[in-house]
């Protein structure tokens, strides 16, 4: 009886690629990359816990196409010169248990914290919006048309690496208000230029680097697109929207495209709306994707707040055929071989009632990146954590990577 569930069954991508499960470990950023800001034995050891653990494939956190903008300190690089040693261990780590390693790949644009430094590139200079928090984020400047190009040719350059290093796919990071969200974004892109205006203008930075990347790799590599169903902020990238763009995608070669919605000015990837829409407790972004899969040629992958099992099912029962497993993971990574056994057991971090969305969205963030950094170390995770307190210790541990980065920034510039 153990494992007849349809979560088990093996899925092959429009590439020919054969997954060997429907559960997908969605992407977090770890913040756990060398002085180097390459990948050493701490995320070696955390994906090969997750790859122990049942999944058929994982989607890595954040890594980054220019070390000039980095979504956080502690972040990953892979661009032109990189060395590839410690990537292909990473590889070769993540698929000892025979499921494949997508690398995401992204760049942060105007989210980059303003201690980080570097380079704030947006389509325009409009500035992240987050209240009394907003002076954390740089000011960003609107990107020039050789900026652009640039971008979109390292999107490509990365993938390659990735291709070299034992990766067996990339995912574009096109959500979550990171560059290219921005892009699709109306209230972010204020451009008359080609890239901005209509909607067609406004996803063609998207679309452009999906047909390099395309281009770069082999047709066996997974290419997928991470978008937002929606930014939840009124004016914003909508429903309508992002089922136009998904038509527009589907017919560039992508294998997959996950589903996802929100940025740091509304965290609806946790949970929390601006635009008041109720996100629901677990699955948050299913009924859109449910209702995109109709039509979608490709296949779609949800992820958002999924937990227990039945969840999961009901999920492709939707006719959803993917499903992206996050914090569920970072809590019990071996989640999927316990639901194999029947075992249901959910730990669940406490939640903080502050009435600050980006103080709940970082200390929510703060307790799930500590549950990794004990799996690097391959100790167990725990729910015994005091939101506050892990909120402060997460301040202290980044702003001491923050002076790590500076540093390699001087010594690399």
């Amino acid at each position: 009886m153990a494992n007849t569930s349809p979560l088990f069954s093996s899925f092959v991508l429009p590439n020919g690629v054969t997954l060997p499960n429907r559960l997908i470990k969605a992407a977090m950023e770890e913040n756990l990359s060398n002085a180097n800001l390459e990948p050493d034995k701490a995320l070696w050891n955390l994906y090969e816990s997750w790859a122990r653990g049942g999944v058929g494939a994982m989607i890595t956190g954040n890594v980054m196409i220019d070390h000039r903008a980095m979504t956080g300190p502690g972040g990953v690089v892979l661009e032109a010169g990189s060395s590839l040693d410690a990537f292909k261990t990473w590889s070769s780590r993540a698929k000892v248990a025979g499921g494949k390693i997508i690398m995401q790949i992204n760049h942060p644009g105007r989210q980059v914290l303003a201690k980080l430094g570097g380079e704030v590139w947006a389509p325009s200079a409009v500035p992240v919006d987050i209240g009394n928090l907003s002076k954390l984020l740089g000011q960003p400047k609107a990107m020039a048309e050789p900026e652009i190009l640039e971008t979109i040719q390292r999107f490509a350059k990365t993938s390659q690496l990735a291709e070299e290093s034992g990766f067996d796919g990339v995912e574009i990071h096109a959500a979550h208000g990171y560059l290219i969200s921005q892009f699709l974004s109306p209230l972010v892109n204020r451009r008359e230029d080609i890239w901005g205006g209509s909607l067609e203008n406004r996803s063609r930075f998207l679309m452009e680097v999906i047909r390099v990347v395309r281009k770069s790799v082999k047709p066996s590599f997974i290419v997928a697109v991470k978008l937002n169903s929606a930014d939840f902020q009124k004016g914003g990238f909508q429903f309508e929207d992002a089922k136009e763009v998904i038509s527009k995608i589907q017919k560039l070669g992508v294998d997959f495209i996950e589903l996802s919605g929100g940025n740091y000015e509304a965290p609806a990837m946790q949970g929390e709306s601006r635009d008041g829409s109720t996100l629901s407790r677990e699955a948050y972004f299913l009924e859109f994707a449910s209702e995109v899969a109709k039509t979608a040629t490709v296949p779609i992958l949800v992820t958002g707040g999924i937990r227990r099992k039945p969840i999961a099912e009901s999920v492709l029962e939707s006719g959803v055929p993917l499903v992206g497993i996050a914090t569920a993971l970072a809590l019990n990574p071996n989640l999927p071989n316990d639901w194999k056994e029947e075992k249901q057991e959910i730990p669940v971090l406490p939640e903080p009632n502050w009435k600050s969305k980006t103080l709940k969205g970082l200390a929510n963030m703060a307790m799930v990146r500590y549950q990794l950094n004990r799996l690097s170390q391959n100790k167990r995770p725990t729910v015994k954590v005091s939101p506050i307190l892990r909120l402060l210790l997460d301040q202290i541990r980044l702003s001491r990577l923050t002076k790590r980065y500076q540093s390699w920034m001087r010594k690399n510039s």
